[in-house]
């Protein structure tokens, strides 16, 4: 389940201990809660109609597929044919995607409404056997719909970049090494997720000032 606020603030207080160099992210990054999206077929279908594009763009295939669709099921994503997903605004690849899941959610392969009874590894192997769903995708799902606190995507850009500010870095760092260097966090990757990405969101917002010798 995700961190209530009170968690939350325990566990970034308890990633500062166990690692020192977050203490600057930690200092100047305001409160903020848990990141959250919605379970089951809906969350990681928006998940996959929202990547590649703009937040607005995104926000706008979305209000279409909710008009045309009515309320977004595997039914009802079903009930329309490729060239209608189309037309509210989908590509054909993510509405043959949405689709491949919508079947997958239906017939049982993978049953996104009881992911939460199998183990991170479990869950991330069952979600990634859905075609158009990658370990980043599935990782996020699992951190951000399913409210899992050890989870770090560690393809993630923003994460990459925030954690070569904390360790003063020349290059960011990647995957492998995001990777390693969150091991530290354990058990409290999801959290430290969360503040690196509301630090590296301020820095981009112009809300946090990064030090010249982080930038």
């Amino acid at each position: 389940m995700p961190l209530t606020p009170d968690e939350l603030k325990a566990a970034r207080e308890e990633l500062v201990r166990l690692d020192p160099a977050l203490e600057r992210a930690h200092a100047q990054t305001p409160v903020f809660d848990w990141r959250r999206g919605d379970r089951g077929f809906l969350g990681l279908f928006r998940m996959i109609v929202d990547q590649q594009v703009s937040l607005a763009s995104a926000a706008s295939v979305w209000a279409r597929l909710q008009a045309g669709l009515g309320e977004i099921t595997p039914e009802t994503l079903l009930a329309h044919d490729l060239e209608s997903l189309k037309g509210m605004g989908l590509s054909r690849q993510k509405a043959t995607y949405g689709q491949g899941i919508a079947r997958a959610q239906l017939d049982g392969t993978v049953d996104l409404n009881h992911l939460s009874t199998l183990d991170d590894e479990a869950a991330i192997a069952a979600l990634v056997s859905l075609k158009g769903v990658g370990l980043w995708t599935a990782e996020a799902y699992l951190l951000i719909c399913d409210g899992r606190t050890d989870v770090f995507p560690g393809g993630d850009i923003a994460l990459q970049e925030a954690i070569k500010w904390a360790d003063r870095l020349e290059h960011r760092p990647d995957t492998k090494a995001a990777y390693a260097r969150a091991e530290i966090w354990r058990p409290h990757r999801a959290a430290a997720s969360h503040l690196l990405w509301a630090w590296y969101g301020g820095v981009k917002k112009g809300q946090i000032v990064l030090d010249d010798s982080l930038k």
